[in-house]
């Protein structure tokens, strides 16, 4: 049969999408011809890796690359300046200053967004719900590489006691 060596060689495809146990979407990978003959290419999996192909992967990674960086930068300045606000939080509590409910990441979210800082409810990192009056350093953590920390207050409420 003529042609049939072929076969022993493997062939650089890049992946347009993630295929389970060969690749994730963008990288490039060797599968034997008939892998991607017969189903990669025609299930739209992947492409043929050109040269072109895979100087156009580069620029992409690295254009990803910048965008990481500008995000990274964007989320250190909103962890510098929330690392200089203490935020006050009133709660109902109790005379021996025992909260009748809890303060979860939830509500230190809402009170930082209304002091203009974009924090959501899974950059706080709590412990636990805090059950107390009193002040609290609280964790946040914005990224693998960003984190900082808040103070928090925790005060009775004008309607309290």
């Amino acid at each position: 049969m003529a042609g049939t060596n072929t076969g022993s060689r493997n062939v650089e495809v890049l992946l347009v999408n993630d295929v389970e146990q060969l690749g994730k979407r963008g990288e490039i990978v060797r599968v034997k011809p008939g892998y991607a003959r017969n189903y990669l290419l025609p299930q739209g999996q992947a492409t043929i890796a050109t040269e072109q192909n895979k100087r156009m992967v580069e620029k992409h990674r690295a254009r990803l690359a910048a965008l990481e960086v500008d995000r990274l930068k964007a989320l250190q300045k909103v962890a510098d300046a929330v690392n200089k606000y203490s935020a006050t939080i009133e709660a109902n509590a109790t005379a021996d200053n025992q909260l009748y409910g809890s303060v979860v990441a939830r509500d230190i979210s809402e009170v930082l967004k209304a002091a203009g800082h974009p924090v959501e409810a899974d950059h706080v990192k709590l412990d636990g719900p805090i059950r107390e009056l009193g002040m609290y350093t609280v964790k946040l953590k914005f990224h693998d590489k960003v984190q900082t920390d808040v103070k928090i207050w925790v005060v009775p409420s004008a309607t309290s006691g």
